[in-house]
């Protein structure tokens, strides 16, 4: 197949990206308006960056809609404005996500309570209130879509810290096998991705900015050597489960992650 076929994978199709002004949200944007999406609407809550964002992808076919996901009316409000203007909505891509600005000392035994909540609040309330509002249009609508959730590889493997963002993330994956049965009846099909960690605005907090501070940092958790995980990664493996390439694809959680989850543990 062509490369120009490829790109067409998404062909036709509308979709909204939460958190899509930075990191793997704004490189997926990207790729899925690449992949021929007619229209991708990107949400977050910093504007001028999320229009920028837009505008560079074109605003014949991306819009910005500033969205607080932990507000559920802002998201349904949200959901309702992309399908009003442009006559549905495919995907949902649920990506919208934090980490605890106490993330190295957020430990069981020194667990900063507000900071728990803070971080349950957008990744486990907000995703279930993004993928409720996309499944419920979807459904009004009869659209047989797709919705993907952002998970991470923390879900599966015990951390020495983050405990609050794992526990998260294993929420996530509650909501997307959960969801996916009881929508499978629409024809509407929920996986996840689950990345390892990768290179964004968000890695700076570990004092991480370049791509070879990363490597040194997951090297050693990785089965895969040599590889290097970006955000086009992530990226690809969203929108292969958006498309019908992925049609009888769903309730799976989809490691892109260097073999983080595959490696074993040592007694």
């Amino acid at each position: 197949m062509s490369n120009n076929l490829m790109k067409k994978k998404l062909q036709g199709k509308v979709v909204i990206v939460t958190g899509g002004s930075s990191g793997i949200g704004e490189t997926t944007a990207r790729v899925l308006a690449d992949h021929g999406a007619r229209a991708v609407v990107i949400t977050g809550l910093h504007s001028e960056r999320g229009r920028a964002v837009a505008e560079s992808i074109g605003l014949q076919r991306c819009s910005y809609v500033q969205c607080d996901v932990t507000d559920e009316e802002q998201v349904k409000a949200t959901i309702e404005w992309t399908a009003k203007t442009y006559g549905g909505l495919d995907i949902m891509f649920s990506n919208a996500g934090i980490i605890s600005s106490l993330s190295r000392s957020q430990t069981i035994l020194d667990l900063d309570m507000s900071e728990y909540d803070r971080v349950m609040q957008v990744n486990a309330r907000g995703m279930a209130a993004c993928v409720k509002q996309a499944a419920r249009k979807m459904v009004e609508m009869g659209t047989r879509g797709a919705i993907i959730c952002m998970a991470s590889t923390v879900a599966d493997k015990a951390t020495e810290d983050m405990t609050d963002y794992a526990m998260s993330k294993r929420a996530v994956l509650g909501l997307m096998r959960s969801a996916s049965l009881q929508l499978g009846p629409h024809g509407i099909r929920v996986n996840s991705v689950s990345p390892g960690a990768v290179l964004t605005p968000q890695a700076s907090k570990y004092g991480m900015v370049k791509q070879e501070d990363m490597d040194k940092y997951t090297g050693p958790y990785t089965s895969l050597k040599g590889a290097t995980l970006k955000a086009e990664n992530v990226a690809d493996a969203v929108a292969f489960l958006a498309s019908d390439e992925a049609a009888l694809v769903t309730g799976v959680d989809l490691a892109v992650d260097c073999g983080t989850i595959a490696m074993p543990f040592h007694l």
